[in-house]
């Protein structure tokens, strides 16, 4: 392998935070949405519109307690 090839493969460390960061803002736009969502349920149902969602996400969570368990 000669230089002019180990600089063309090695990667940019401004390629890869550009790329986090688009991923950050991604999740974060989600987790905007699911709790503006929520507000506007709450808003429309009053309290069940608060705990109906809060306890369908029980089974996911304890979904994703034993995937984390388990590495």
């Amino acid at each position: 392998m000669t230089l002019a090839d180990t600089q063309t493969t090695a990667s940019d460390p401004r390629n890869d935070t550009k790329s986090e960061d688009a991923l950050a803002r991604k999740i974060l736009l989600t987790v905007l949405l699911a709790l503006v969502g929520w507000g506007l349920a709450i808003a429309q149902w009053g309290v069940p519109g608060l705990y109906i969602p809060a306890l369908a996400m029980v089974p996911v969570m304890y979904v994703v307690l034993i995937m984390i368990s388990r590495g």
